[in-house]
């Protein structure tokens, strides 16, 4: 850990690298904590999504949706193994929106942020071959449109792994614990959460990007009482067994006016959320409500033919947003935009809010706010800089992925499509000069080998095997008890 830095960032998760990584692109001293691992908490708990956000156009945020649609692309162009065009499927409800209001809103949505590589809205019939019966029969019609699909909690390593290799600190399970001010000059005191050792960094500027920790981090460590400025709201999601044959993925509308997806997820699963429920108490003790389980299979099961029960449920996840309080009067009303405020003459910044798609905007928008601090620092720079292992053209991804395939061609199509999804042109790295299954070392399930979770360990900051199974994989879904006590056991045997 480096004494000191220009910029202190407190909070790993999407906001948090995403700073970390522009800020020391453009020669900033970094030093980035997170008191667990790097995503761990709502960062890797999002609907997986790059999108415009559609139904914020009914709350006519027409500012944030042109934001994020812009966004979309700049980031697929970034991140191509990681983020995937998706079609999502809007199925007419008689009865909830107008079709003429839905139409419009697309058009808006297909011109709104400058599509270039997306495909535009399309009218889909619900009853041909590809999509029958997978939806009751009085659906009879669809509007097709595009947003993208992303690994949300490798998208925050990725932006981790190009902080460090710009030269900052990144340091997962470690907290700051404590603060003080002298001669214009912050002082931390930053704990590591497995030994209790306590180290002091010094620093120009603190940014507290720690998601719904926010508040308290500006009231227990930064001595702010600022009340009232954060809103905090519960998205669960639940996981079943693939409902469907086809890649697309759906949009319901709800009576009640809220939305719901259903995306394909992990080859073998559904995943359906999100909900919009008030948040009070500590964001670490999140879990999916038994109500709001249910909520989301009665909705998913109005358009679905298959009834979709709790007994259907093989896992679920909740993570609180922390959204700025804006005064709206429902939660699903509440901006999802970002809010950075300054602070203590300059020296202090909050960030409040924001989506996963518009976090790299965030950190631009950040580092201006701090340009008077550091006059010399480098200008924007990440909008065409791809993220590690993301180096080719997103069309040329199956012609990459037929290369990795005919290099290790004693894999199989499913874990090499898997490697390549996760690590892009980095699988290399990972497989090395393997030439065959006793050259990746001890195999712990579902494709998952030693030689990976070794890289993890390595240069992706994992330290358990939860950290391997369910945010930089998401094997564990695939996995058996046994075989994740069996990858537990490794970890133990190495300490």
């Amino acid at each position: 850990m480096r004494d000191f830095a220009d910029i202190f960032i407190i909070g790993g998760g999407i906001n948090g690298v995403g700073i970390a990584a522009d800020a020391a692109g453009r020669g900033l001293n970094v030093t980035l904590v997170e008191q667990d691992d790097l995503g761990s908490g709502t960062s890797s708990a999002s609907t997986k999504l790059i999108h415009g956000g559609l139904r914020y156009l009914e709350y006519y945020e027409f500012s944030l949706v042109r934001k994020a649609l812009k966004e979309r692309e700049v980031l697929l162009n970034n991140a191509p193994h990681i983020i995937r065009p998706m079609r999502f499927l809007l199925p007419q409800h008689k009865g909830v929106r107008p079709s003429w209001l839905v139409r419009l809103g697309l058009f808006i949505y297909d011109h709104l942020g400058g599509r270039k590589i997306l495909p535009p809205t399309s009218t889909v019939d619900l009853t041909s071959d590809e999509y029958a019966y997978v939806l009751k029969g009085k659906f009879k019609k669809a509007y097709e449109y595009s947003d993208c699909w992303v690994d949300d909690a490798r998208l925050v390593v990725l932006n981790a792994c190009v902080a460090r290799d710009h030269g900052a600190d990144i340091l997962p399970r470690h907290k700051a614990v404590s603060v003080t001010r002298t001669n214009n000059q912050w002082h931390i005191d930053v704990k590591d959460m497995i030994t209790g050792e306590i180290k002091q960094v010094a620093a120009t500027i603190i940014i507290n990007a720690a998601g719904p920790w926010v508040d308290q981090v500006m009231k227990e460590v930064l001595d702010q009482d600022e009340s009232n400025l954060m809103r905090l709201v519960t998205g669960s999601h639940i996981i079943v067994p693939e409902l469907y044959q086809h890649d697309r993925a759906y949009l319901f509308q709800g009576v009640d006016g809220r939305i719901i997806f259903a995306i394909p997820f992990e080859d073998e699963y559904t995943l359906i959320g999100t909900t919009d429920k008030e948040f009070t108490g500590n964001p670490a003790d999140v879990t999916i409500s038994d109500q709001e389980a249910i909520y989301l299979c009665e909705m998913a099961s109005v358009y679905f033919r298959k009834r979709i029960t709790v007994d259907d449920v093989v896992a679920d996840y909740s993570g609180v947003r922390p959204l700025y309080n804006d005064g709206a009067s429902a939660a699903q009303e509440a901006t999802r935009d970002f809010v950075l405020k300054l602070e203590k003459r300059n020296s202090l910044l909050n960030v409040i809010g924001g989506k996963i798609t518009t976090y790299r905007v965030l950190a631009e928008r950040a580092l201006a706010k701090l340009k008077r601090r550091f006059p010399h620092m480098k200008g924007n720079w990440t909008a065409g800089n791809p993220l590690p292992g993301g180096d080719f053209a997103y069309e040329d991804f199956e012609k990459e992925l037929k290369k990795l395939a005919k290099d290790y061609s004693f894999l199989g199509v499913k874990t090499i499509y898997r490697l390549f999804r996760a690590y892009g042109t980095n699988a290399r790295k990972i497989l090395g000069e393997a030439a065959s299954f006793e050259d990746l070392g001890v195999h712990f399930g579902a494709g998952l080998y030693e030689c990976e979770v070794l890289y993890l360990i390595e240069n992706e900051w994992a330290m358990t095997a939860e950290d391997i199974l369910f945010r930089r994989t998401k094997l564990g879904l695939h996995m058996s008890a046994e075989k994740k006590a069996a990858l537990e056991e490794w970890f133990s045997a190495r300490q």
